[in-house]
């Protein structure tokens, strides 16, 4: 993270240098790229770990203005939008990470650009005004994210024809800051907007929808309604069960397949092992025990660690499982321990007791299997 002082004299007259990250008046300079600048070191390897060592030298032929650069407008227009997808990128990297700090220079990155390319008040803002959202979300800063969101929910209500994707994301950000701030009633609210949006743009079997079904649960069980919990974890571990069956399926299909890796990152994994940790839990501890629902949340639970190549966390919950006599049935979808070695063995295993869950799971009605019933 090289840097040197800014000497006033070689400046443009003029020509003032603000920081990078908080737009005061600048005394350093990254020494590679020279034309980013900051109040003091802090800012600087804030900003260098954010996102700067990423993009420093793409910076270069954009902050530089020369006869040439001003000629190929559209050259530089193409850059700025590529610093966009690369700044938004790795900011929702840092932010599935829990990396809320390091996420704020490259979300403040995305805005600025993305203004300069679009203006001020447009909606194409709208992912940089939720990354910064939800970065602020992270770090408690509740008044900083009701005035990102109020700012992204003001471009959407200017842009009627704007994306459902969009809308689906706004609506979720709303919901999660209306329960940190306990008005429940306005969290089911946007949640049920981001459902609602979710199945338009990715349909009614998507996993966004069952994230929006699972943060509907959490804000129910905060009200004491139980039966819809239970009612929606059903679908969450419905549509998640057929998601990973078929990626399970195609790992089996073909040895060239990636693993899940290529699929989810880490912190996605972690984020899908939580949701389903947690509708497990809550299932083994209903009185109604419904143990069917129990095998379907475990076998997810095997697929997605097998997919990951966590062969001992499968074999770890075989053990765990196998003391439930309602479940004898369905021992061999964890009885053997998968391993590199014998990865398609253990994927038919999997697809094996897979069709045995089906077959003991007792149909539902069509209404209450597709649209959990709220109340």
């Amino acid at each position: 993270m090289p840097s040197s002082a800014i000497i006033p004299l070689a400046l443009p007259k003029g020509a003032e240098k603000l920081c990078e990250l908080c737009q005061r008046e600048a005394r350093l300079q990254c020494s590679k790229c020279r034309v980013t600048f900051y109040c003091d070191a802090e800012h600087q390897q804030a900003d260098w770990v954010g996102i700067h060592k990423r993009i420093c030298q793409l910076l270069v032929p954009i902050r530089t203005q020369t006869l040439h650069s001003l000629q190929q407008t559209s050259h530089i227009e193409t850059q700025i939008k590529k610093l966009i997808e690369i700044c938004r990128l790795v900011a929702q990297s840092k932010l599935s990470e829990g990396k809320h700090q390091e996420a704020l220079p490259a979300a403040t990155c995305c805005l600025r650009f993305s203004i300069d390319i679009h203006g001020p008040n447009t909606v194409q803002l709208v992912p940089a005004y939720l990354l910064l959202a939800e970065a602020n979300m992270g770090l408690g800063d509740l008044n900083l994210v009701a005035e990102f969101l109020s700012q992204a929910e003001w471009a959407v209500l200017k842009s009627p024809k704007c994306g459902l994707a969009i809308c689906q994301k706004l609506h979720r950000s709303l919901g999660r800051l209306h329960v940190v701030t306990g008005d429940l009633e306005a969290a089911l609210r946007n949640f049920a907007n981001d459902i609602y949006f979710a199945t338009e743009e990715y349909g009614l079997d998507s996993i966004v929808t069952a994230a929006g079904y699972f943060l509907m649960a959490d804000v129910f069980a905060k009200q004491g309604k139980m039966p819809i919990v239970h009612s929606l974890y059903s679908e969450v571990a419905r549509i998640w069960h057929c998601h990973l069956t078929k990626l399970l399926e195609t790992r089996t299909q073909s040895i060239q397949n990636p693993l899940l890796d290529s699929i989810y990152d880490k912190a996605q994994r972690v984020e899908v092992d939580e949701m389903l940790r947690t509708i497990l839990e809550f299932e083994q501890k209903d009185s109604r025990k419904d143990r069917a629902q129990i095998a379907q949340v475990a076998h997810c639970l095997a697929m997605l660690w097998f997919l990951g190549g966590d062969f001992l966390k499968v074999s770890h919950l075989a053990t765990q499982t196998q003391h439930l006599s309602s479940l004898n049935h369905d021992k061999r979808l964890l009885q053997n321990t998968p391993n590199p070695h014998k990865a398609d063995q253990a994927s038919k295993t999997l697809l094996s007791g897979q069709e045995k869950i089906q077959l003991n799971i007792k149909p539902k009605p069509k209404d209450k299997a597709n649209h959990p019933t709220i109340t």
